[in-house]
């Protein structure tokens, strides 16, 4: 799909995304972002700036204005009261996320440039039978690099968990299964059991987008974890 709509088309009414290929600005400055990206380079801090804003008009349709957006010690963002969010960058491309407590209990969005991983890469971030899925789905449908949409998979599912744990987790403690026709995906937790249980994130079910082939535009990855237990 071209244009800016990446995560319209994956996500639920009650989320509210803003997205952006052109660098953005606010028309009020924010101190405490700026102490925090003082030191950081240029392109870190243009990503760090144009993806807040893309945050800030998004909070702007829950209600919420003004808002500086400091990360936390452990660097998650820090979001106003009742809301869940999540932000994603990649080169040309920044996106928020945001919504309700009351509709959802999580969120987690990707975006990735559309390329295969580096090989040396794989081992780090696909487990064996995702590296095995990976192959099977080549053959069949070479057009998208699937283990980087496999790792984008991975980083929605992360981005979905952190807040509601605060524990971290390793790509190797997460499963992804891929469903080519449906552009759906299955994450299964195969870690910290007991934090997973008490949170009931076991399994969770994202949805992916491609623009077009690999080599050409962005994958597009959500979570959202709903109020009720995920089945």
């Amino acid at each position: 799909m071209k244009g800016n709509d990446i995560f319209a088309s994956l996500l639920p009414s009650s989320v509210y995304v803003v997205q952006s290929r052109t660098e953005l600005e606010d028309t009020e400055s924010y101190g405490e972002e700026e102490r925090y990206i003082a030191n950081a380079v240029p392109e870190r801090q243009h990503e760090f700036r144009t993806v807040r804003v893309c945050a800030r008009r998004a909070l702007g349709q829950l209600g919420h204005a003004g808002i500086a957006l400091v990360p936390d010690e452990k660097r998650a963002p820090v979001w106003p009261a009742g809301v869940v969010g999540s932000m994603t960058h990649c080169v040309g491309f920044r996106a928020a996320a945001v919504a309700s407590t009351n509709d959802i209990r999580g969120l987690g969005i990707d975006a990735e440039l559309h390329a295969s991983l580096p090989a040396e890469t794989l081992d780090i971030i696909l487990l064996p039978e995702e590296q095995r899925m990976v192959g099977e789905l080549n053959s069949r449908y070479p057009e998208t690099a699937w283990d980087r949409l496999i790792f984008s998979a991975k980083e929605s599912v992360f981005k979905a968990w952190f807040p509601l744990t605060r524990q971290w987790l390793d790509f190797l403690e997460c499963r992804i299964i891929l469903d080519a026709q449906a552009h759906s995906f299955h994450a299964e937790i195969q870690a910290k059991g007991s934090v997973a249980a008490e949170h009931d994130l076991t399994v969770m079910n994202g949805r992916w987008i491609a623009e077009g082939p690999s080599g050409q535009g962005l994958l597009g990855t959500c979570i959202t974890v709903p109020l009720a237990a995920v089945c």
